[in-house]
């Protein structure tokens, strides 16, 4: 790592701040203690940087917002031998574990996240200590341990809550909040992990969505939902959820529903598609059939919602930083999500606001980071090449900054 002044002034580089749909030419940012001071023209930004302030040249590149990951595990344990190894792990070396994935997270260029079922509340120490500066990560929204009905998807794990009835699910919510959660996740049907259950399986009945839903809300707390079928999806939609994780067999009146509602759909398009990474973790060949064999109506889904006007955020459910086809498991679920290549429909300076500033606005954190603007934290990637016009160039990204501090520099050696 190494270490960034508490003022500096970046120049020689090309802006993408997250909200203008153009890229600023020839600009520069001033940072003063990790948050940006202002931004734009190189001209304007040495004009309101006092003299003398300390210079990175960052010659030539594209620079932009970190990037968002909203559905991560870093203590993710699928069926098969990887998984068996994290499982067997005590807490001290799942801590260890969970901390190297944090970092290398953030390495890829991912400065935030939102994870969404973790073991033990190892989550809560880690969010704790890369505040303190203990450890290195990127900034941490957890949702703790996920809420399933018995035997409900993901039960297996400790990174999930049996609860059963309404007044369980609520006592589920209520014990996650006790220990810090900032969101909470329930999972409403089955899924590609579960052998005994299909992906279409409902889990929950009304009462119960309706009791995680209400109570997280009265606790100022959104609602996130591991969710397939379409059916369960409106049911859970018109009770006031707040975002569905996959949502892979969406129809166009469901989709429609979550648009006019402000439902957020993170689609995970990796999982359906991934048989490599399945394979190098030993996932038995049930569980790799039946993600490969949900790919076609999972991309009909995803492409339903973005016809309806669904905000769509980036989520890799594979570690971020994971090594996949040539870059990492969050850069090419953002290329899935575009439009160019083998995409699937955004273009490409709305998926990276889908990686950056509105995951940003669903957490509530918008004041703070997603984009480059005064006041927010300095959050910020830098790569070779345009990602407005292509969003494979953060392939070639090779700088990374989080609150001032710069954390990764190819040219550097750090």
């Amino acid at each position: 790592m190494q270490a960034q002044s508490a003022d500096v002034l970046l120049h020689a580089c090309s802006l993408i701040d997250g909200v203008s749909d153009e890229v600023v030419p020839s600009a520069a940012v001033y940072i003063r203690d990790g948050r940006v001071v202002t931004c734009g023209p190189e001209a304007q930004v040495r004009a309101a940087a006092p003299a003398g302030t300390p210079e990175l040249d960052m010659g030539g590149a594209y620079v932009m917002p970190g990037l968002i990951n909203m559905h991560t595990h870093f203590s993710l344990s699928l069926p098969g031998d990887g998984g068996d190894e994290v499982r067997s792990m005590g807490p001290h070396a799942l801590a260890l574990y969970m901390a190297a994935g944090a970092a290398k997270t953030l390495h890829s260029g991912v400065t935030a996240v939102r994870c969404v079922a973790e073991r033990d509340h190892a989550d809560f120490a880690l969010r704790d200590a890369i505040g303190k500066g203990i450890a290195q990560g990127p900034r941490i929204y957890t949702a703790g341990r996920a809420l399933v009905c018995t035997g409900g998807h993901g039960h297996e794990g400790t990174d999930t809550l049996e609860c059963d009835g309404a007044d369980g699910f609520r006592r589920g919510v209520r014990r996650q909040v006790k220990v810090g959660a900032d969101l909470i996740k329930v999972m409403i049907s089955g899924g590609i992990a579960g052998q005994h259950e299909a992906i279409d399986t409902r889990q929950l009945t009304a009462d119960e969505i309706a009791a995680v839903i209400s109570t997280a809300h009265d606790w100022g707390r959104k609602v996130t939902a591991h969710a397939g079928p379409a059916g369960v999806i409106a049911e859970a939609v018109r009770l006031g959820l707040d975002c569905v994780e996959h949502g892979y067999e969406l129809t166009q009146e469901v989709a429609a529903l979550m648009a006019e509602r402000g439902t957020r759909l993170v689609p995970t398009l990796v999982v359906t598609r991934c048989g490599d990474f399945f394979d190098s973790l030993g996932v038995p060949k049930w569980m790799q059939q039946r993600s490969l064999d949900a790919g076609p109506r999972h991309v009909e889904s995803y492409r339903l919602a973005l016809a309806a006007g669904v905000e769509v955020m980036l989520g890799s459910d594979m570690p971020p930083f994971w090594p996949f086809e040539g870059t990492t498991a969050a850069v090419r679920e953002l290329e899935h999500m575009a439009a160019f290549g083998t995409g699937y429909g955004l273009e490409p300076m709305a998926a990276l606001r889908a990686a950056t500033a509105v995951p940003a606005r669903w957490l509530g954190a918008d004041a703070d980071f997603g984009t480059v603007q005064a006041g927010r934290y300095a959050d910020l990637i830098a790569m070779d090449e345009d990602p407005s016009h292509d969003v494979s160039a953060l392939r070639t990204l090779r700088w990374v900054m989080k609150g001032g501090t710069v954390v990764r520099d190819d040219r550097r050696g750090s």
